[in-house]
């Protein structure tokens, strides 16, 4: 049983990194780190139909001394390996699980069928490719993080391509690399269904981002020249969204990619610079404080063709920049997309991406029929047995560390982020700047713009939000937005609104910008939001733009004396 200990041991640590790199790099594992790994990326495959079966079947209700962590572990061995659970037959463990087989199996078939597989086995092929399989919400239909509507499809996440128009453009690309492809004016058509060995190629354009294009998992691109060759960059789409919202600098300013590596930004920002001439003067400052990350975010530069205009701070925190050296007089704008929990990045590339089994009955669960009466005194009995281990273990005890290890993660992030943002906000010639995470927790996202706009620094130089309107076209028309909720005055702990600001809610939840993995729009999770100002350029004198704090407002827009009108498409 050491193999379940330690595998639920690693879900439950909290630690951040790649799974193979917190499997390998663990010392206490009583178990082989191959076997353990295995588990693990087996299990986080089938997570959300096991964890669903799990709940369904009430499993956790009457075995209330296994864990989610066990549960989803056990249960996966139980009902997919050829195996089995690998356990002495009489272990309580394993007998706790077995038990349940026929509810368990019962539950699994229910899941397999309402996402539309006629047999275990081609459900197993379509997660084998890395594909999702999801109860994802109808976002088309939705406008904010909080929508609601259910929609029963089956979402892969397609592989996102990024044309480098420093070296290539669109129209080259597709009469070469993708000239045996089909294009379709859905994505849809690309990340539902079957793409058998008889399928066509399939490519869509999209329609947010300029220059980016959509293919279906599959095909190995790796191999062609045009990747080799820095001519078509993977880059997932949520992750192009802070680039384009920031645009080309203006005036010819500079810019500051606060934390560069890898750097698909980066070379995303100067392939943008590169469309206006002015722009083509401008200089990008990559700053990367770790040594390793820096390597890798010069290669990418240099692969993308950028170096002339990427300048790259090896080893330099953004945080120990002064802006008011006369060196940094030139800033325009700052891309800040800092450290965060990752919560939003799809299970692939090594990491771990993993749903547990709820404790808690769900509200639509039927129990009140007579089959579920007359097993109940059974299950009575059954959830009163003890578990005799040797050593006691907090793994059979609900599981509460967990939650507060993250939210102790949450808290310190988030102070860290809001730090780096309001270092930005104190460039004296910047106007502006945008702030991303690949984070779906508000704590990460709403809360830090809310807390950023209510800082000194903020209201000291004018700084507010960007609102929807002044957006590019092709994120104006994204339709998921930023949780209102998020916004409010009970969200934000510590936070003083003001009555008048609390109706700012709506304004800054409106001009934020959401993604949501494992959704129809085929994007990772991710939150982007902007700010602007209205400052003179002061052509390098070193002095401070004559910004009134009272000009500040709110936060939420434009004050009577404003200059801005809004970023061009």
């Amino acid at each position: 049983m050491s193999l379940y200990y330690d595998a639920a041991s690693l879900l439950q640590s909290g630690q951040s990194g790649s799974l193979k790199s917190r499997v390998f790099g663990a010392r206490d594992l009583k178990s082989p780190p191959t076997q353990v790994f295995a588990l693990l990326t087996e299990a986080s495959k089938w997570s959300e139909i096991l964890a669903e079966t799990i709940e369904k079947s009430l499993l956790l209700e009457q075995e209330k001394k296994l864990s989610p962590s066990l549960a989803i572990l056990l249960v996966h061995d139980l009902l997919l390996s050829k195996k089995g659970v690998a356990a002495p037959a009489a272990h309580p463990l394993r007998v706790a699980v077995s038990r349940y087989k026929a509810r368990l199996s019962a539950e699994l078939t229910k899941a397999r069928l309402k996402r539309g597989f006629s047999s275990t086995e081609a459900l197993k092929e379509f997660l084998d490719r890395g594909q999702t399989v999801s109860l994802t919400r109808n976002s088309a239909a939705t406008e904010s993080a909080g929508g609601s509507g259910q929609d029963a499809r089956l979402w892969a996440h397609p592989r996102w391509i990024r044309i480098n128009t420093i070296k290539t453009t669109l129209k080259e690309q597709l009469t070469t690399t993708f000239q045996n492809y089909k294009l379709v004016d859905s994505l849809e058509k690309i990340i539902i269904g079957d793409m058998g060995s008889g399928g066509s190629q399939l490519l869509h354009i999209d329609q947010h981002i300029p220059d980016l294009v959509a293919v279906h998992p599959n095909p190995d691109l790796v191999n062609t020249a045009a990747y080799r060759e820095g001519c078509i960059i993977f880059h997932d789409k949520a992750s192009c969204f802070p680039a384009y919202l920031l645009g080309q600098p203006a005036d010819g300013r500079d810019c500051i990619d606060a934390c560069a590596a890898p750097g698909n930004k980066t070379t995303h920002l100067a392939a943008i610079m590169r469309i206006s001439k002015s722009a083509r003067r401008s200089k990008i400052f990559a700053c990367e404080r770790d040594q390793m990350r820096a390597s890798t975010l010069q290669k990418m530069v240099s692969l993308a063709g950028a170096e002339d205009q990427v300048s790259i701070r090896t080893g330099q925190d953004f945080l120990k920049l002064d802006p008011q050296q006369p060196q940094w007089d030139s800033i325009g704008s700052i891309l800040l997309d800092p450290s965060c929990s990752g919560s939003g990045i799809i299970g692939r590339d090594g990491t771990v991406d993993i749903t547990l089994p709820s404790r808690t009955t769900p509200q639509n669960q039927t129990t009140g029929s007579k089959k579920r009466k007359r097993h109940n005194p059974k299950k009575q009995t059954v959830a009163q047995e003890p578990y005799p281990e040797p050593d006691p273990d907090p793994l059979f005890e609900p599981e509460e560390n967990p939650q507060n290890l993250l939210q102790d993660r949450l808290e310190a992030l988030s102070h860290f982020q809001l730090k780096l943002l309001t270092h930005a906000f104190q460039f004296p010639n910047a106007s502006r700047i945008v702030y991303s995470t690949c984070s779906v927790h508000a704590e990460e996202n709403e809360h830090v713009v809310v807390k950023a706009l209510r800082s000194a620094e903020a209201r000291g130089r004018a700084w507010r939000i960007m609102q929807r309107a002044e957006q590019p076209h092709g994120l104006r028309i994204w339709h998921i937005r930023g949780d209102r909720s998020a916004c409010t005055t009970e969200a934000l702990k510590g936070i003083t609104v003001t009555e008048e600001e609390s109706g700012s809610a709506e304004v800054i939840a409106a001009s934020c910008i959401r993604c949501n993995k494992h959704s129809v729009e085929g994007t990772q999770g991710f939150f982007v939001a902007g700010f602007v100002r209205s400052v003179p350029y002061t052509n390098g004198s070193g002095e401070e733009a004559d910004v009134s704090p009272k000009s500040a407002g709110d936060g939420l827009g434009p004050s009577s004396d404003s200059e801005w009108e809004g970023l061009s498409d």
